[in-house]
């Protein structure tokens, strides 16, 4: 039978969670997941409208939800959510750090390093990098004692090079270091911080951005044969979030489908072209 994940049995009753980013895709479903096991949640994004509709999803299905507008890279946003947060569901327990910038006139400008724009970088940053570091800051203070949890999305472009995206990469990279930081500044107090490093997701940016090639070149990264679905980051995040990773912190879980789990297809075409 499968466990109650719901109500008075789920793993978050009774608890408050904010997820960054939770307008679409990974924060969605994070927000539903934790919804689903009993967390109030703050849905945050800077689309308010989108934000609403997460929200509206959690509360139809009997859950526990506000919808906050913020840009992470503002402080004085970033502030108001976590007050805004405490003030009207009570407490903090749990921050899902996943906000990030990927709107065509960033992420898509993240190209070449030889013609990327200064403000392409700096915006990156800003919103990857100092955002996530600002909900750290302003979490950090409230957050339940012992027992809160920060997971941050990061990526598998902190973890290896390619050919594009390298402010974004780069961003990601300075979010798993600032995680460990995190971990290792509160942990007496009983705050652990991990991230989670998914390769492609199937969101729904992702699929109307990625033409079919390019979908099959990712698939044959992979060993398994499927990808990975924001369910199943979201399902990663709430793990790392629970007791049930009570003695976990200052780590990266990857959730890739096996990409990083043999010798990376990209540079044996590589090799092979230069051969």
């Amino acid at each position: 039978m499968a466990p109650d994940r719901g109500g008075q049995g789920g793993r978050f009753h009774g608890r408050v969670a904010i997820v960054t980013g939770a307008g679409s895709g990974i924060g969605r479903a994070t927000a539903l997941r934790l919804g689903s096991e009993g967390a109030a949640v703050a849905a945050a994004d800077i689309d308010l409208d989108a934000a609403r509709t997460t929200e509206a999803r959690i509360l139809d299905a009997g859950g526990s939800a506000i919808s906050v507008a913020a840009d992470i890279s503002d402080e004085p946003q970033v502030e108001g959510m976590v007050r805004s947060t405490v003030t009207e569901l009570g407490r903090l327990d749990v921050l899902h750090n996943n906000a990030a910038v990927l709107a065509p006139d960033v992420y898509g400008r993240d190209l070449d390093l030889s013609d990327l724009a200064v403000e392409v970088w700096d915006r990156t940053l800003a919103v990857n990098a100092r955002g996530t570091m600002l909900c750290c800051k302003h979490a950090v203070p409230v957050l339940t004692r012992p027992g809160g949890a920060i997971v941050n999305t990061i990526s598998l472009s902190a973890l290896v090079g390619d050919e594009d995206h390298a402010a974004y990469g780069s961003s990601k990279a300075a979010v798993q270091a600032l995680t460990r930081y995190v971990a290792t500044m509160y942990g007496k107090e009983g705050i652990r911080c991990n991230a989670v490093a998914p390769a492609l997701v199937m969101t729904d940016t992702a699929k109307a951005a990625m033409p079919e090639p390019v979908l099959r070149e990712k698939a044959a990264e992979r060993t398994l044969p499927w990808p990975a679905e924001p369910e199943d980051i979201a399902a990663a995040v709430a793990w790392l979030a629970s007791d049930e990773a009570r003695c976990i912190t200052g780590q990266t879980l990857v959730v890739d489908s096996g990409t990083l789990a043999h010798r990376p297809q990209h540079a044996i075409r590589l090799w092979g072209a230069a051969g």
